[in-house]
């Protein structure tokens, strides 16, 4: 169980929250920080009507991320493919062609925004009537050209749930995210001690009311309002995993990057759902989200198993991923995370028992090790490349071999030659007599 925040801890955290809703002219700002899987800290500033963990905010496009658990769900279990295009559920209608992975990741080229009225701010239409306003000729790019950022897709994504399922999309994230997660605080529609939304007006510094609409077939996109104590809940779910909802072998495949967008100015990529964004201790994985009224933020470090989530009632003044950011960045500061406890290997699977010990890229050393039964290769004890057993097969998991296989090259005795990945040979001796040319650059 994870131990309550030291005082300083908490004063400096409270202080960035104070300094954010000051700076940011915002009328609330509420957060929570999560380790080893409990939320250790809350705190708000501002008029917040109720308790900080309790009181609901519109959450944005985090909902987008429920969309994309949906969806991988139904790819696990073998009714979808990220490789089918739309068109396979949904029929011709606009941008269907477009794959699954490609609506998932923004890289199918699809217009940023539903045509018609401003779709955040309006009630919401019917699928159909969706599908007619937007026929697919207002493409910005090719597909898998840019990424660039769709609404209108996770419109489309949220039909294939419903229609696979037999259900509203709502009635399955219902089912099959909230209620398995316990997230009972989370609703379509505001529910019980909720923040309204405002904006604030640049100059007289008056808020203004933002209208709370049921945006329909969009909602999938930006719908959804929650609490920082159920989005606490949903840090744990994706530092974790969780058998009934998503694995997190499925979790990792969504985090890993499918685009990237260079020109926001806040350089990320984006994997199947999910943003992913340098910080911490090398990436922090979530998603932002911004509707009339509100902005926030809910992100994962996994490698430190800390999590942090920030929910604003109005339109702008605080850069919710930055700030998110901050409060892990001093938490870490203050109360490092710990290293997770060595434990020795019960048994090293047999694949591998040949590849351990010390290798050469051409001059260049490398140590195999096992660890927890996967394959890791270190230079001057820094980690490169990872490598799992997967039906027999030594395959890259993580740098710069990922999804390559590790070949164990043999002799005609039996022994081993070299190790092949992907063309990068590797031998016992620098520069081996009798084994291939070790080719390409690795990342070291």
């Amino acid at each position: 169980m994870s131990q309550p925040l030291a005082d300083i801890t908490d004063r400096r955290l409270r202080w960035l929250l104070a300094t954010a809703q000051a700076e940011g002219q915002v009328p609330s700002v509420v957060a929570g920080l999560v380790r080893d899987g409990e939320r250790v800290w809350t705190h708000g500033v501002g008029a917040v009507p109720g308790e900080p963990h309790d009181t609901q905010y519109k959450i944005g496009s985090i909902t987008k991320t429920f969309t994309a658990v949906l969806v991988l769900q139904l790819v696990d279990e073998g009714q979808l493919s990220l490789d089918t295009p739309a068109s396979e559920v949904l029929g011709e209608v606009g941008y269907a062609d477009r794959t699954i992975r490609q609506l998932l990741a923004h890289s199918g080229g699809l217009q940023a925004e539903p045509a018609g009225d401003w779709w955040e701010r309006s009630e919401g239409r019917s699928f159909e009537e969706l599908a007619a306003a937007n026929d697919g000729s207002a493409a910005a790019f090719g597909t898998d050209r840019q990424f660039h950022y769709s609404n209108l897709g996770y419109g489309l994504l949220g039909e294939v749930v419903a229609r696979l399922r037999g259900q509203t999309w709502w009635e399955a994230t219902s089912e099959r995210i909230l209620g398995p997660l316990g997230m009972t605080r989370t609703s379509y529609q505001a529910s019980g001690v909720h923040a309204e939304g405002w904006s604030v007006h640049p100059y007289a510094q008056t808020l203004i009311p933002e209208p709370l609409p049921d945006t329909g077939a969009m909602a999938p996109a930006g719908q959804v309002w929650s609490t920082v104590a159920d989005l606490g809940t949903y840090c744990a779910f994706l530092l974790n995993g969780q058998a009934d909802v998503l694995s997190s072998e499925t979790l990792a495949l969504a985090f890993t990057p499918q685009s990237g967008d260079e020109h926001s100015g806040l350089a990320y990529a984006h994997g199947l759902g999910f943003q992913i964004f340098r910080g911490g201790s090398g990436t922090l994985v979530g998603h932002s989200g911004s509707m009339p009224g509100f902005h926030a933020i809910c992100l994962v470090d996994r490698s430190r198993r800390t999590g942090v989530v920030g929910l604003v009632n109005a339109m702008t003044g605080i850069p919710v991923m930055a700030f998110g950011a901050s409060l892990l960045d001093e938490l870490e500061k203050w109360e490092p995370a710990l290293p997770p406890v060595w434990v020795p290997n019960e048994v090293v699977p047999k694949e591998l028992m040949d590849v351990l010990g010390v290798w050469h890229w051409g001059p260049t050393p490398f140590v195999l090790a096992c660890e927890g039964g996967n394959l890791v290769a270190r230079r001057r004890g820094v980690e490169n490349w990872r490598f799992t057993v997967q039906d027999s097969r030594i395959v890259g998991s993580r740098g710069y071999h990922a999804g390559e296989e590790l070949r164990v090259v043999r002799r005609g005795d039996g022994t081993v030659s070299h190790l092949d990945v992907g063309t990068f040979i590797l031998t016992r001796e620098p520069y081996e007599a009798g084994a291939p040319i070790p080719g390409g650059l690795p990342e070291l």
